[in-house]
């Protein structure tokens, strides 16, 4: 491989020039900039990153680690962070952890091998061993889609209490009062907000929680939610409606329906959760409550990048979209404030839960 000091002894410079016409090309005479990036064209020199990570402690690139990159919604939380990540001249290496908790802590380890500058993370571990283990490598993290209990790092997420809400709060005005909840894994921080959410519309409602039928699912994927819808028609006093986690589950619940003659919504109305570009162009139009993902990862980047360019010195870095949604402060060792940013989310009505007549 071509390194520094061929281009150098072409150029008849010095390498500490040419690293500064890599690095720093303010500091080098426009003449000896056009010579030494014409010898780095024609021999077709790369600086090696390895070796720039070395000597500053970190790399230039920002890690990612979320539960299912299968679900659009994951995908959208990472056009966010790489918009992000772009603008501040940084990378980002996209991981799936696939709800397993020894899949996320392998990735940690590497995370913390590689010098990452540092890691967006979706935690699938509810015990909190993984996040506490990694936190000993000093590498700054912030949590997305969710607060971990324990921890006082950044984080951004939905109020997901008042999205479970939202859900069930129209399906009980559109004249349900059997509704089935398909949940998904109970140990997601996730799964049990949007739970206390529906429970919460349905005491509002005068109505007890026992009209809530709940059917968990070991993962939050289509499959799980054909399997959930199979277990639904099999109930003698088969709920009107249903409100799932997530709208994998939810299309999963529609094909089961679809698969067996059941009208929707007629016989059986159907709400999702993130309101993915998938939910808009199913055979049913699915109501769905939306999520702003690339909003979300956006932000969780602009908070990590603010975290690193504090802790380097270079001042805020790229944490301009930081204080949308309000969210408690904390401040670190290093003089940054950690911050809990709470989005709120968005009922969006279509055809798969229309009102009964």
């Amino acid at each position: 491989m071509v390194g520094i000091k061929d281009v150098a002894r072409d150029a008849g410079v010095s390498v500490g020039t040419v690293s500064n016409v890599i690095n720093r090309p303010d500091l080098v005479s426009e003449e000896t900039r056009r010579r030494v990036q014409s010898v780095i064209d024609r021999l077709g020199y790369v600086r090696s990153e390895s070796a720039r990570q070395l000597r500053a402690g970190h790399s230039r690139i920002m890690a990612l680690l979320v539960l299912d990159m299968g679900n659009p919604f994951f995908v959208d939380v990472a056009r966010g962070a790489e918009r992000a990540a772009r603008e501040a001249g940084l990378g980002v290496m996209v991981c799936n952890s696939a709800q397993d908790p020894t899949e996320e802590a392998d990735y940690l380890s590497l995370f913390a091998e590689q010098r990452v500058r540092g890691v967006l993370l979706t935690p699938t571990d509810a015990s909190g061993r993984n996040i506490a283990a990694f936190r000993r490598h000093k590498i700054p993290f912030v949590l997305v889609d969710r607060v971990a209990e324990g921890t006082t790092e950044c984080s951004v997420s939905v109020d997901d209490v008042a999205g479970g809400a939202l859900a069930v709060r129209h399906l009980v005005d559109a004249g349900h009062r059997r509704i089935a909840y398909v949940s998904g894994p109970p140990g997601l921080n996730q799964v049990r907000d949007r739970r206390e959410g529906a429970l919460r519309a349905l005491a509002e409602a005068g109505l007890p929680a026992q009209t809530l039928h709940e059917l968990p699912t070991e993962r939050l994927d289509v499959a799980a939610g054909r399997d959930a819808g199979a277990r639904l028609l099999g109930l003698a006093d088969r709920p009107t409606a249903v409100f799932c986690a997530n709208d994998l589950l939810a299309l999963g619940v529609l094909q089961a329906m679809f698969a067996a003659g059941v009208p929707v919504p007629e016989e059986v109305a159907i709400v999702g959760y993130d309101d993915i570009e998938f939910a808009a162009a199913a055979a049913v139009p699915l109501t769905s409550v939306r999520q702003p993902a690339v909003t979300m990862g956006a932000m969780a980047a602009e908070l990590l990048l603010e975290e690193t360019e504090t802790e380097t010195g270079g001042g805020a870095g790229g944490g301009t979209g930081t204080g949308a949604g309000g969210g408690a402060g904390a401040a670190d060792t290093a003089g940054h404030t950690h911050r809990r940013v709470v989005l709120q989310p968005e009922l969006v009505v279509r055809r798969s839960s229309l009102r009964r007549r």
